[in-house]
């Protein structure tokens, strides 16, 4: 998430008073680019190719990422062929966004949503905004939220701690979704006493316990965050919240919504043999503006 006076800063890091940066700014939410990835894992089973199509950070909002936008998000994404669809949660826009744009109603959104298709099916985490926007859920402590409800009435499979086994060309795997690492805002007190500002809803432990049978995993968690904690059992985690840093320069993105910093902003990162993806997303946070981190749909191909 990004503030008007982080953006300011990152605004002038980028030379904003320039008219050309302006203009460029404000027109590059609107572009799409299709970013790809392709690895081998370790241990990944010989035979087992899979098509991986990653949705992140959608905002859903009028007009930056409208419902039309979204259907042709969604008929791109089903012209890769995947083999499976990832959604990587903040589905709504957020609060800040409200003094720039309009809520689209959830079952809107998540109508077209519905019409994604792979063999695999097509399944969702939660991000931080999707549990944020509700205030019930806050003050309750616990779900469901109202963008999950919408997506799972869109027949798109939710995950919250969950590990799914899934199979292509008769080769299995493990599709795994972590509950979200922000769900829920620490009250002052808390916030003195922990250091946190934020409680998550996620389990790790519990999630990767599931995978019982030695097959690969795949990790969906929407903060990459949880990496460092990533066992090597998991053969990549994907993941998206930072937007790419949203205002990035020269590869500099001065504002990172990470306790890590710039250390996980963006792309392909390899750390003791272990793979992370970080989706740079679609949509806007804070403010409407990215700079040189252009919205993207992420195809990642796995395969020995």
């Amino acid at each position: 998430m990004i503030t008007r006076r982080q953006f300011i800063q990152g605004a002038v890091v980028a030379g904003a008073g320039t008219a050309g940066f302006g203009s460029y700014a404000l027109a590059e939410p609107w572009g799409m680019q299709v970013t790809s990835y392709q690895l081998t894992p370790p241990r990944w089973p010989q035979g087992l190719k899979l098509k991986l199509a990653v949705i992140a950070d959608l905002h859903a909002c009028e007009p930056w990422m409208s419902v039309d936008r979204i259907r042709r998000i969604v008929a791109q994404t089903n012209a890769l062929e995947p083999d499976c669809v990832l959604l990587l949660g903040d589905f709504v826009a957020g609060h800040r966004m409200g003094r720039f744009s309009e809520p689209i109603a959830h079952k809107d959104w998540a109508r077209a949503l519905g019409e994604l298709k792979a063999p695999c099916g097509v399944h969702a985490v939660l991000g931080n905004h999707d549990w944020w926007e509700d205030i019930e859920v806050q003050m309750r402590g616990s779900g469901p939220t109202r963008a999950g409800l919408a997506l799972q009435e869109a027949g798109i499979v939710l995950h919250e701690n969950t590990c799914l086994r899934l199979a292509k060309d008769g080769i299995g795997f493990w599709l795994a979704g972590l509950g979200d690492q922000w769900a829920f805002w620490m009250s002052r007190e808390m916030r003195r006493k922990t250091g946190a500002s934020y409680r998550g809803v996620d389990d790790l432990g519990g999630t990767l316990a599931q995978a019982i049978d030695g097959s690969p995993v795949i990790l969906m968690a929407h903060e990459p965050d949880i990496f460092p904690d990533v066992p090597d059992l998991v053969a990549v985690t994907i993941s998206g919240h930072t937007h790419g840093g949203q205002v990035r320069v020269l590869g500099y993105a001065p504002v990172v919504p990470s306790r890590f910093g710039s250390r996980y902003v963006y792309g392909h990162i390899v750390e003791s043999g272990r793979n992370l993806i970080i989706s740079g997303g679609l949509g806007c946070s804070g403010v409407p503006v990215r700079f040189g981190s252009p919205p993207e749909i992420v195809m990642v191909e796995l395969a020995a």
